[in-house]
């Protein structure tokens, strides 16, 4: 019997395990062009807003850091602003809120979970209460969970995925990462030579990067011949 590839699974949680916000997004944008008249589409203000929240993120990392919901309050009122609008952009997050903690969960993601006789660890950019919310009301089973507001910064930062490294007690070159986003999963655990495998949903809203995966898959129910 050939020894194993991998000793342990690194997995992202909103838009792998549970299903993307999309459908938060655009209630949100939606809210928001109408109620401050924003004279743009609902799915033009999302890309705005989603290319501002990667650039306040990608600057919001350790003695940087700044929570997700932060990150999210700054970018919709700077987006806002460029319309010249100055709003208070609390309420137009609650769509959010919600979703963080109790999102859809994909069937395969539940599969998934059952099946594997690997450890597990969920690597989040998220706020620590919600996606400790998320994950309890579903049931999930997760051997570690590193949170970005755990270590403080966020994916592609190295420091999130070493953090992960060294909960498991494994070297990179024997764990796989799956994810949602070619920026912070793909570009992230390929900086520290960890396998990365792309999944591809069709309901990512947005997404800014373009690093080239290990592998890209469909389902997460592909994930086993990856670790067979």
């Amino acid at each position: 019997m050939g020894s194993r590839r991998f000793d342990a699974v690194l997995i992202d949680f909103y838009g792998t395990i549970a299903a993307g916000d999309r459908e938060a997004v655009e209630a949100a944008c939606q809210r928001v062009v109408q109620t401050c008249e924003v004279p743009v589409s609902a799915e033009r203000f999302a890309v705005l807003w989603g290319e501002r929240y990667f650039a306040t993120v990608e600057h919001s990392n350790h003695e940087n850091y700044r929570t997700l919901y932060d990150c999210e309050q700054i970018s919709l009122r700077e987006t806002l602003a460029t319309f010249g609008r100055e709003v208070d952009p609390t309420p137009f997050l609650v769509e959010l809120e919600e979703y963080w903690h109790n999102p859809p969960v994909h069937s395969d993601a539940l599969d998934l979970l059952g099946e594997l006789d690997l450890p597990v660890c969920c690597v989040s950019n998220a706020d620590a209460v919600p996606l400790a919310s998320a994950i309890a009301r579903h049931r999930l089973r997760f051997d570690h969970v590193v949170s970005s507001q755990a270590v403080r910064c966020y994916k592609p930062d190295p420091v999130i995925f070493q953090a992960a490294l060294d909960v498991l007690g494994v070297r990179a070159e024997r764990v796989l990462h799956v994810g949602d986003s070619l920026h912070s999963d793909i570009r992230g655990a390929a900086g520290l030579g960890i396998t990365a495998v792309w999944i591809c949903r069709q309901d990512r809203v947005h997404d800014i990067g373009n690093h080239p995966p290990d592998h890209t898959i469909s389902s997460l129910a592909e994930l086993t011949a990856l670790l067979a």
